[in-house]
């Protein structure tokens, strides 16, 4: 997420603090925030798609391998 909005959402909430806030001003603190947590998410996925777990064998699992393995082994039950 830009800087931009990042500070948009903090002078938002600072100002939250001192007044209240104005319809429009609350439609977009919850659409930037909304897009912050999608943002984040997004970019946690990815990360943990990318992770690999070491088993004591030393071989390496992807922790994403693991998932699918976990969702195929629920639907053979």
């Amino acid at each position: 997420m830009e800087k931009e909005k990042l500070d948009r959402i903090s002078q938002l909430y600072r100002l939250s603090k001192e007044r209240r806030l104005t319809k429009e001003e609350l439609s977009e603190q919850k659409r930037l925030r909304d897009e912050y947590r999608q943002s984040y998410v997004r970019n946690l996925t990815q990360q943990l798609e990318h992770t690999e777990l070491l088993r004591p064998d030393g071989t390496k699992v992807k922790v994403s391998d693991l998932r699918r393995k976990n969702e195929f082994d629920k639907t053979k039950n």
